[in-house]
């Protein structure tokens, strides 16, 4: 039995859309989780950001408005400060394992 798929995703952004397609076309039917609307905890962020073996800044979208008027250009913020500010990206979980899907296509490594 496969893990369940959990896709953290944005209808309005392309990329996620896309994202979305590439598992549905595999036949997989994941948890869909809007992050505008429901946006993941602090803790799922980091363990979303240790699944994925990132810096928490490496998945800010920084041509946001939100980017400039929360200051996360601001290169001093600890990786909690920014973990407590964010949530972003098409992010698919599966299992213990995560991919941004930035290009969509690289979801396809962890499924």
């Amino acid at each position: 039995m496969q893990d369940q798929v959990t896709l953290f995703h944005n209808p309005r952004c392309s990329k996620s859309r896309a994202a979305l397609q590439i598992v549905k076309k595999l036949g997989i039917e994941p948890i869909i989780i809007e992050y505008l609307k429901n946006p993941p905890t602090s803790e799922k962020i980091k363990e979303i950001v240790n699944k994925l073996g990132v810096n928490p800044r490496d998945i800010i979208r920084t041509k946001e408005p939100a980017y400039l008027e929360k200051n996360l250009n601001n290169q001093n913020l600890t990786n909690e400060e920014l973990i407590n500010s964010i949530a972003e990206r098409p992010i698919i979980l599966v299992g213990e394992k995560a991919a941004i899907g930035r290009p969509p296509e690289l979801i396809l490594e962890i499924l």
